[in-house]
């Protein structure tokens, strides 16, 4: 049954309160581990994402509770992701990253020092990288799990948990035992690393179709989050628009994307990273420095790559850049952090008088943009918190659990399929560059389920090939490969990443079933892709 429910009492503090801002980070990168090699090019994506994304966002939050900063941030850690900086194999690594890093920060001082305009900015890299050794190593022994634990046991950090690879759901609903496997290994993994059962998700791509509703349930979900049109477009059309949850024939609750607040820090053309003061992302001393003074610092092959030092600013559309200053990027960052609170706090008391209930501003990003992308991203959500604590009477940081507990009703509307890629729905994960995949996708899931029904009773080694069968289906149905080979990154990668899981599956389903068990590579693969440990290919029976 659908339509309006009454809503239950508030206190008069709530009804004085314009509305509600719930900001979420969505944190993600595919599985990639190689001990094969001792330099590997796409293990970087996870040291670069730690160095200048999750530990400038966990100092961040260090700086925010030390001063009593009041704040709420909610933040998908995807079960990839905490399976990698879980890993002691990725941790050593990354250290050794970190120590060339700051090695090559020293050597960079004296290199500029007499170029002040540079000189500044290898100051401003070396306390950070000092200080992402003292946090890494000192703080926190080299798991940054632990670190994001800590503050969601304090409670400024709700963490909730993804598809267990970060498969497109709705590709799944020919076999939805799939989709099974993705939310229950997905919220297992949660529960493992972080010590307690997640209460929401995203949905890979946020993309949604009916079917999840019952799978999301089943693992105790209370919401997830839609782009935009999924809710616009659903039935009935909901009375709120996307500044009010609905609740899914499923129970379930779907925060919608505003456009609005997303465009003003996503964009890099109308956006605040695009500002000129910022710095720029694509001049690195790692290909503009001396090769033979760089090389120990790059890839082992001598390939150039990105070292994160970075020393020239935006400017303009012109390849003449001029030097970065980082206290002008630091003052542009205040400017930026006042106008996304005034523009949201004029949008909500808009919404107020429009609709006649508290709205809620949900912003949705993905973290990898503060910081990584946008340098200054993470000096721009502290300062942001740290104005909002200051005017707490205007808008008020919430995330989806607080905002449901104060608000248990919603409207139930069936929503339309959708996800927030390119056009809205399915295209970047299915077109000409990326449409053959499938096929073999979905044999390989047939078979999964055809073999896990039948071996289900047996034990040893036989379980061992059946789990590393369901690890190897859930790797090959990352949308991260479809979406890199659509991107045309990397693609080679993409596809060989695609090919290898599958053709792992195809020849330990084929020892399977002529009942040859081939230890060797079975022990290959456990060490290589070690992704869920707890793995029980029942999941598909």
């Amino acid at each position: 049954m659908s339509g309006r429910i009454q809503p239950s009492p508030r206190s008069e503090r709530e009804r004085r309160e314009p509305g509600h801002i719930v900001l979420v980070l969505h944190a993600h990168l595919p599985f990639v581990r190689h001990p094969e090699y001792d330099d590997c090019l796409e293990e970087r994506w996870l040291y670069e994402a730690m160095t200048e994304t999750y530990i400038p966002l966990i100092l961040c939050f260090e700086r925010l509770v030390r001063d009593g900063v009041r704040f709420r941030v909610t933040m998908t850690l995807t079960p990839p992701l905490l399976s990698m900086l879980s890993d002691p194999l990725l941790q050593t690594r990354y250290r050794r990253y970190l120590d060339r890093l700051v090695e090559l920060s020293g050597k960079e001082l004296i290199r500029t020092r007499l170029e002040p305009h540079f000189h500044r900015t290898v100051l401003m890299y070396r306390r950070l990288l000092e200080e992402c050794r003292r946090l890494f190593v000192d703080r926190y022994g080299m798991n940054l799990v632990a670190a994001f634990k800590e503050y969601a046991d304090l409670g400024v950090l709700e963490a909730i948990t993804c598809g267990a690879t970060h498969g497109f759901l709705p590709f799944m609903e020919s076999n939805p035992k799939s989709i099974e496997a993705q939310v229950e290994v997905g919220v297992r993994t949660h529960r493992r690393l972080l010590g307690a059962a997640p209460k929401g998700i995203w949905l890979p791509e946020c993309g949604y179709t009916p079917l999840v509703d019952r799978y999301l349930a089943a693992e105790g979900i209370r919401y997830f989050f839609a782009d935009t049109h999924g809710i616009l477009h659903g039935q009935p059309r909901p009375a709120h628009g996307v500044h009010a949850p609905v609740r899914t024939p499923g129970g379930i609750f779907a925060f919608g994307r505003d456009v609005e607040s997303s465009q003003s820090v996503w964009s890099s053309k109308v956006g605040y990273p695009g500002d000129y003061d910022y710095r720029d992302f694509y001049r690195d001393i790692g290909f503009d420095l001396d090769f033979d003074y760089i090389r120990p610092y790059i890839h082992d092959s001598g390939l150039r790559c990105f070292t994160g030092m970075k020393y020239h600013r935006i400017t303009g559309p012109t390849d003449q850049k001029e030097p970065y200053d980082p206290e002008v990027a630091r003052a542009k960052v205040r400017i930026h952090a006042a106008d996304f609170l005034l523009n949201r706090t004029k949008q909500v008391e808009h919404l107020r008088s429009a609709l006649g209930i508290q709205p809620v501003v949900v912003c949705p990003y993905d973290a990898e943009l503060f910081g990584h992308w946008w340098f200054e991203g993470p000096w721009f959500l502290e300062e942001l918190f740290r104005i909002m604590d200051r005017e707490s009477g205007v808008v008020r940081l919430t995330t989806p659990s607080e905002y449901m507990e104060r608000h248990p009703s919603a409207q139930e509307v069936d929503m339309a399929f959708s996800s927030w890629g390119d056009k809205g729905y399915g295209y970047v994960w299915l077109n000409g560059t990326n449409d053959w995949i499938y096929r073999h996708l979905h044999w390989a899931e047939e078979q999964m389920e055809e073999v896990a029904r039948r071996y289900r009773r047996h034990r040893g080694d036989y379980r061992r090939v059946l789990d590393q069968m369901a690890r190897e289906l859930l790797l090959a149905q990352s949308s991260d490969w479809a979406f890199i080979m659509n991107g045309k990154t990397t693609v080679e990668y993409a596809v060989r990443r695609t090919k290898s899981h599958l053709f792992n599956f195809l020849r330990l389903c084929d020892g399977l079933r002529e009942d040859v068990i081939d230890r060797a590579l079975l022990d290959q693969l456990e060490k290589s892709n070690n992704i869920f440990p707890d793995m029980d290919f029942r999941v598909f029976c």
